[in-house]
């Protein structure tokens, strides 16, 4: 995620398909480790304490998407965030470029804007990282 604030550097953490080959091994490692060594805990999951006896199929059916949906999800965002921010940087960054010219105090303002960017993306890089792993 770091790799990406450099300039003309490519993050690898900007491909959905990166990220799915990442985040579907060590979900699937979480899952199995949970099953083999926290077996009812981990079956706890599927059927909420007090559920009515009728919505018991239902329940365990959703649950168990939600479980397979959960690497999708975590990929999915980690894309969209590393790539949101990368985009705005770089719009930023050709404004204050483009601004120089035409008025240099709101290309300084811009310019300002952008550096605040940047440090919020390094923080953005840190926290994916975190929430990832």
């Amino acid at each position: 995620n770091l790799l990406g604030l450099l300039p003309h550097s490519f993050t690898p953490t900007t491909q959905l398909s990166m990220n799915l080959g990442m985040a579907i091994p060590l979900w699937a490692g979480a899952v199995i480790t949970g099953f083999r060594y926290k077996t009812k805990a981990s079956l706890a999951h599927f059927l909420p304490q007090g559920t009515p006896v009728p919505l018991i199929p239902m329940l365990v059916i959703i649950e168990t998407i939600s479980l397979f949906i959960q690497p999708m999800a975590l990929a999915i965002r980690l894309t969209a965030n590393i790539t949101a921010g990368h985009l705005l940087m770089h719009l930023i960054g050709g404004a204050a470029l483009a601004l120089i010219s035409i008025s240099p105090t709101t290309a300084l303002i811009t310019f300002i804007i952008l550096i605040l960017l940047t440090i919020l993306e390094f923080a953005v890089a840190m926290i994916q990282a975190y929430v990832f792993t």
